[in-house]
């Protein structure tokens, strides 16, 4: 899941992307409206957590700018503006979900997840494939029953590979998916991480790999 952090004071957005890292997030942030128009255009996001008064483009403009533009993003606006007119209105500009500050922390990663199943076109909330099973809300996944213990790196691939399953995904494609606009294309993080994901899943390999075209997720050869 990727998420784009909207927060114009930095101590929060720090706080914000990093706990929704260790849950297992691909997290960017932006600290005005601008920078977050720049960075919605450049790369699809599964739910935008906005700050309702931002400098350059007000939260407003922006959550309206994402919610006409036919992308899939999901809104959560966060704001301090907690009246009951501020709810509806911030509704009305077509945000997905409304939470005041201050908040509880967890009650904000499971409205991320939540959003994140509802998006246009998700799919099934189990993940099933070759015999291999994830659930992204109870964090869990499986291989034929047997329960996996997954960084959170590995449990963000493999999501991402049977969400796919059974095209091909790229490494780009996974950096785009599991890691943040942050993660160096040229490195090998990928395959080593994959690497250590075939490890736990254990064989025969369900983790197939084409030279030149990616991964994917598929039954082994008999």
């Amino acid at each position: 899941m990727r998420v784009l952090v909207v927060e114009d004071a930095r101590a929060l957005a720090d706080v914000l992307v990093e706990g929704l890292r260790d849950q297992g997030m691909a997290v960017d942030a932006a600290h005005d409206g601008l920078a977050a128009a720049a960075r919605i255009d450049a790369n699809a996001y599964d739910v935008v957590v906005l700050d309702r008064d931002l400098p350059g483009i007000h939260g407003d403009v922006l959550c309206r700018m994402i919610t006409e533009g036919g992308g899939r993003a999901m809104v959560l606006m966060l704001t301090a503006a907690d009246a009951p007119g501020d709810r509806v209105g911030g509704l009305t500009l077509g945000a997905d979900d409304y939470l005041t500050k201050p908040f509880h922390f967890p009650e904000l990663v499971a409205r991320v997840r939540a959003l994140a199943r509802r998006r246009p076109f998700v799919r099934a909330r189990t993940l099933r494939a070759a015999g291999v099973e994830l659930d992204p809300a109870r964090r869990t996944a499986t291989r034929d029953g047997r329960r996996l213990d997954l960084s959170v790196k590995e449990f963000a691939v493999l999501e991402a590979l049977l969400d796919a399953a059974p095209a091909f995904l790229s490494a780009e494609d996974l950096l785009e998916k599991a890691w943040d606009e942050h993660a160096d294309p040229f490195t090998n993080t990928v395959a080593v991480t994959i690497s250590r994901l075939r490890r736990k899943l254990g064989g025969p390999a369900v983790i197939l790999t084409t030279p030149g075209v990616g991964y994917r997720v598929a039954d082994p050869a008999p």
